[in-house]
């Protein structure tokens, strides 16, 4: 390919078929424009062999790839995206292909970053607010993240996921009130292990017992201690448990007044929750999505692989027990 210092350009090499016509030696040629015989010849034989078209700039990419992936691992590839819609690190060896492979693949095919998709949906949109800051403790227990994801119920028989959008309104029944469920969750920022509950409300009584619900399941599996906790400052954090965080020696803290993603970590761990457990699939009851709540949560705490934990799950940043 030429560039701009290219002695070799289009023009260039017409020049050079032209001073061969004029009855220049090849290595006068050579000499006058500063480039190799070697050069000189293989212009003049593509010319020979193809005409003016030859002269033109080609790729340089290979005829011939015999290592490359193959179309069937590449088509793998793209399906699985599609279907988990997870990152190269999960792709890769689900399919015992190497995860910078998966990214070539992916970019080949140009499909977009997860970053730039609707968590829920796949559909590309504009990214949302990051944080440049990360941070991690050095220990679990050190901190803890807690937070609240408010998700609506399905009605009995399953709602418009299972009917369709266009049959929404014919199924709907607008006399009934659905309402919400209220999925309570607790992550540690070193390890990643989590639990969630689904509870009827958000009031601060419910969260104080949920929280030490979650720190006996937290010393279950090896996290005796809980040393802080961070929340957003709902009234219910802030007030309803403070009596629960004296008794289990915890100390409390804020994030800073809408900024959520410094409890980044819960956060995040909602956004999974809602992908990979509430609308992964079609639900036809809400209490067939409840009882789906238990397995997935021990799936993502034991053989899930977390991307922050070098593709490990947070079971193993914990001690056996």
């Amino acid at each position: 390919m030429s560039h701009r210092n290219a002695r070799t350009t289009f023009q260039g090499r017409l020049l050079i078929v032209e001073r061969h016509r004029a009855g220049w030696a090849q290595a006068h040629i050579a000499k006058a424009m500063g480039i190799s015989r070697k050069c000189v010849k293989s212009w003049l034989d593509r010319y020979a062999a193809e005409g003016v078209a030859g002269l033109h700039d080609r790729s340089s990419r290979p005829h011939s790839s015999p290592r490359r992936t193959s179309e069937a691992i590449e088509q793998q590839v793209i399906d699985l995206r599609q279907r988990e819609r997870r990152g190269q690190d999960w792709i890769g060896p689900e399919l015992g292909v190497p995860a910078r492979t998966v990214s070539r693949i992916l970019r080949r095919h140009d499909v977009p970053y997860l970053r730039e998709c609707d968590p829920l949906t796949g559909e590309v949109i504009r990214a949302s607010k990051t944080t440049t800051v990360r941070y991690e403790r050095d220990a679990p227990g050190e901190l803890v993240h807690m937070d609240v994801k408010k998700i609506g119920k399905i009605p009995d028989g399953g709602g418009w996921r299972a009917h369709g959008r266009e049959n929404r309104e014919a199924t709907r029944n607008r006399t009934t009130r659905v309402g919400f469920d209220y999925v309570h969750s607790l992550v540690d920022d070193h390890s990643r292990l989590a639990y969630s509950e689904i509870l009827p409300d958000e009031k601060g009584p419910t969260c104080a017992a949920f929280l030490a619900r979650a720190a006996g399941y937290f010393a279950a599996h090896g996290i005796p201690r809980i040393e802080r906790l961070i929340t957003d400052n709902a009234w219910a954090y802030r007030y309803s448990l403070r009596q629960v965080c004296k008794e289990l020696d915890i100390g409390q803290r804020f994030i800073k007044a809408h900024c959520p993603w410094q409890n980044g970590k819960v956060e995040r761990f909602n956004r999974t929750l809602q992908t990979e457990w509430a609308y992964r699939q079609v639900f036809t009851s809400n209490t067939e999505r409840a009882a789906a709540l238990d397995p997935w949560i021990e799936y993502y705490n034991t053989r899930r692989r977390h991307s922050a934990l070098g593709g490990l799950p947070p079971i193993s940043r914990l001690p056996p027990t």
